[in-house]
């Protein structure tokens, strides 16, 4: 129990130096984000002592299946933010954006043709994939917040988006689905 504050203490401080930002511009979606993470630091907080309880147990297999894909979405999406988004400092006016999310150019290709949020999707499988480590009505709670949170994320980048990118980005999100291809 001890070791679990000192970790929350820790993590938790390296999430507010990251999202410092964000934390001074309430509505911004780093600033829903950062409490999306403390959720999920809590939730994985929660659970770590039973990440290899009962390995085989259909509970388990969810958890290690989630766990597994939400690394495809954050790597890709980054990447394609990065690459095609071509990050600039010309956005320092806004300190809610982390580096690689100062895009000047709307990413609507990759995994961005099918998802408006690859990256909060990831978060979204994380979560539920901690959730489902040892499935309870408190993690339960913890990974409905963190979605709650998520979609108040995703909710707060849109309209971010759509003050800099304008018109096109009103098309681009007409076009495409938040979380899930085809159906979310």
């Amino acid at each position: 129990m001890f070791v679990n504050i000192i970790a929350f203490v820790v993590i938790s401080t390296f999430f507010v130096y990251v999202s410092h930002g964000s934390l001074r511009v309430p509505g911004s979606h780093g600033f829903y984000r950062f409490f999306a993470w403390e959720s999920i630091l809590v939730l994985f907080l929660w659970n770590v002592d039973s990440w290899f309880q009962n390995p085989l147990s259909w509970y388990q297999v969810i958890s290690w299946f989630l766990l597994i894909a939400c690394c495809v979405p954050l790597f890709i999406g980054v990447q394609s933010l990065v690459r095609k988004g071509k990050p600039q400092e010309s956005r320092a006016g806004e300190p809610q954006l982390l580096a690689f999310e100062k895009t000047t150019n709307l990413v609507t290709t990759g995994i961005y043709h099918y998802i408006r949020h690859p990256l909060y999707g990831s978060l979204l499988m994380l979560a539920w994939g901690i959730f489902f480590k040892i499935p309870s009505i408190a993690g339960a709670a913890l990974a409905l917040l963190a979605t709650v949170f998520l979609l108040a994320t995703a909710k707060a980048d849109e309209t971010e988006c759509i003050r800099f990118f304008g018109t096109p980005y009103v098309t681009y999100r007409k076009q495409t689905k938040m979380f899930i291809p085809f159906l979310f």
